[in-house]
C-alpha cells in the first residue's frame, strides 16, 4: 500500500479516531450556536456576538488534543456569522460597525469548528422574541426545518445527488416558499471545507454540477436556505464582505507593501480555513485585501440579500455517513412554529418517514443489540419531533 493510500484509508470515518475529532468539533460547535443564542438580545452589537462565538471555538478547541506528540491544527472554521431579515448570509462585520439586533429580527446563525482539520458546521434561524412563531416567519423556518429533515433522510449511500436538490425544492413549495438559490452543500475532508461532491439546493441552467452518489464514510454540511420572496440572492454593497479563505492554488507578486504584510498574516494565520477580516489589523486589511481581491488570491465569501420585507431562514447540519447509517452531529432545538401550512404531500411524508440509521441484520449479542437500537430509536425520534414542531397537528 502506498503512502497516499495509507493516507487516505486513514483519514475517512473507517477511522474510530477521525469519528471522534469530528463529533469534538461538532460538540463544541455546538455549545457555540447554544452561546452566541443565549447573547442575542435587543440592541446587542452584533460584532461582540460574533467575537463571542469565534472566541468561544478558540477557548475549546485550545483545550483539546493538548497533550499529543504531534501539534494539532484546531479552531474556527468558519467564522461566526449572524445575518438579519432579508440579509441571507456572510455577515461577519469588523470591529466598527455598530449594527445592533432589534426585538422581532429573524437571524440566521452560521459557524463551523475544527480539530485536526475535521470539520463541524452548523447554521440556526431564531427569532427575537418571546413565545411561539407565527405567519410566514414560521413557514420559512418550517420549509428550511422539513427540508432539512428530508435531507437527512436522503443524503445515504446509494442515493444520488439530486435526489436530495428535487426533494428540497419539494418540500418548500408546500410552504409556499423558495430556495435561495447558488447554496450548496459540500462535502467535507480534511482541512477542506468545499469538497468535490456536491449537492445543488436548485437546479437551473446557469449552476451545474457533477452527478455523484452518496457513500459510507463520506462527510457532508448540507445548506439549505429558504425565502418567502424570489430566492434570488442579490450583492448591495461590496464593502459588507468581511469573510475570506485563501486561494491555494493562486499566486502573484503583490506591489503595495501594506498588500504583502497582510497576504503575509493570512498565510500564516489562515492557511486553509475561511477567516475573518475581522482578525486582521483593520486599517492595513482595507488597503491590503483589495489588491489580494484583485489578483483573485482571496476567494470572497459575499454578504447576500433577498428584497426588504422578505422572510429568510438557513439551516445546516453536519453528517457523517456511517457504517450504521446517517449520524446528523450538528443541530439546535426549534423555537416552537405556528406555519399557516402543513404537509400534505404523501411523498414528503413518506421521506419524513424514513429512518435515518441501517437495521442490523443476524442476531449478534443481545445486550449490546439493545443498547444500540434504543441510541438509533433516539436518534431517529429527535429529527422527527422537531419536524413535528413544525408542522402544527391537523
Amino acid at each position: 500500500m502506498s503512502d497516499d493510500e495509507r493516507e487516505e484509508k486513514e483519514l475517512d470515518l473507517s477511522s474510530s479516531e477521525v469519528v471522534t475529532k469530528y463529533k469534538t468539533a461538532a460538540e463544541i460547535a455546538n455549545k457555540a450556536l447554544k452561546l452566541v443564542i443565549s447573547e442575542c438580545k435587543p440592541k446587542a452589537k452584533i460584532v461582540d456576538i460574533c467575537e463571542k462565538g469565534d472566541s468561544f471555538i478558540r477557548e475549546q478547541t485550545s483545550n483539546v488534543y493538548k497533550n499529543v506528540k504531534k501539534k494539532i491544527e484546531r479552531g474556527v472554521a468558519f467564522p461566526t456569522c449572524i445575518s438579519v431579515n432579508n440579509t441571507i448570509c456572510h455577515f461577519s462585520p469588523l470591529a466598527s460597525d455598530e449594527t445592533v439586533l432589534e426585538e422581532g429580527d429573524i437571524l440566521k446563525i452560521d459557524l463551523a469548528c475544527h480539530v485536526d482539520g475535521f470539520i463541524a458546521a452548523v447554521a440556526h434561524t431564531h427569532v427575537l422574541q418571546e413565545g411561539p412563531v407565527t405567519g410566514r416567519a414560521a413557514d420559512v423556518i418550517a420549509a428550511a426545518n422539513t427540508a432539512a429533515e428530508v435531507a437527512l433522510r436522503l443524503v445515504r449511500p446509494g442515493k444520488k445527488n439530486k435526489d436530495v436538490t428535487d426533494a428540497i425544492q419539494k418540500v418548500a413549495a408546500a410552504y409556499d416558499c423558495k430556495i435561495v438559490e447558488g447554496v450548496l452543500s459540500h462535502q467535507l475532508k480534511q482541512f477542506v471545507i468545499d469538497g468535490n461532491k456536491v449537492v445543488l439546493s436548485i437546479s437551473n441552467p446557469d449552476t451545474r454540477v457533477d452527478d455523484s452518489e452518496f457513500e459510507e464514510n463520506e462527510v457532508y454540511a448540507i445548506d439549505i436556505v429558504t425565502s418567502t420572496g424570489e430566492g434570488k440572492p442579490k450583492l448591495l454593497d461590496e464593502k459588507q464582505t468581511t469573510i475570506y479563505k485563501r486561494a491555494v492554488d493562486k499566486s502573484y507578486h503583490l506591489k503595495m507593501k501594506a498588500s504583502r504584510f497582510i497576504f503575509s498574516e493570512i498565510s500564516q494565520k489562515f492557511p486553509i480555513m475561511p477567516f475573518s477580516a475581522r482578525a486582521l489589523e483593520e486599517k492595513r486589511a482595507r488597503l491590503g485585501l483589495v489588491e489580494c481581491m484583485n489578483h483573485e488570491l482571496l476567494q470572497p465569501y459575499p454578504v447576500l440579500h433577498e428584497k426588504q420585507g422578505d422572510f429568510v431562514a438557513h439551516t445546516k447540519f453536519t453528517v457523517l455517513l456511517m457504517p450504521n447509517g446517517s449520524d446528523r452531529v450538528t443541530a439546535h432545538p426549534l423555537q416552537e412554529l405556528q406555519p399557516t401550512k402543513t404537509i400534505d404531500d404523501p411523498e414528503i411524508k413518506a421521506w419524513l418517514a424514513l429512518g435515518t440509521k441501517t437495521k442490523k441484520k443476524g442476531g449478534g449479542k443481545k445486550k449490546k443489540g439493545k443498547k444500540e437500537d434504543k441510541a438509533d430509536e433516539s436518534a431517529e425520534a429527535a429529527p422527527q419531533d422537531s419536524t413535528n414542531g413544525a408542522t402544527p397537528k391537523e
